[in-house]
């Protein structure tokens, strides 16, 4: 199930809800990706709970998969969740650099992941 967002800037924001569905690969996501743009929406707010263990696990190549995604449709993506019990350097890091850039961030809330999309 999809929620969209009212924005002060009328900027439309999707959001995945929890536990609708598990997204365990690049195609898992890309149709999600399909059924948010045919809304006109650029904007999705995941939850990490809705995403496989495979995503957390940067040898397995599937959060790059996915995330590559989100570039190629040009959609701005937020994951939101507590990211505290991920300790490696690696994805330190690349949540550090993520959240640096425009397309993927990883927030705490959704209010922090709304804020950082209408940006």
């Amino acid at each position: 199930m999809i929620f969209y967002h009212n924005t002060d800037t009328s900027v439309p924001i999707a959001e995945l809800k929890v536990d609708t569905v598990t997204i365990s690969s690049a195609e898992d996501m890309l149709d999600i990706i399909g059924d948010v743009s045919y809304t006109g929406c650029s904007r999705l707010i995941i939850h990490a709970g809705s995403l496989s263990g495979e995503f957390f696990d940067l040898r397995t190549g599937v959060a790059g998969e996915i995330l590559q995604k989100f570039s190629n449709y040009r959609i701005r993506l937020a994951v939101v969740g507590d990211f505290s019990n991920l300790t490696s350097r690696s994805w330190r890091d690349f949540i550090r650099e993520s959240n640096r850039g425009k397309s993927v961030c990883f927030m705490s809330s959704v209010d922090e992941a709304v804020s950082a999309l209408i940006k």
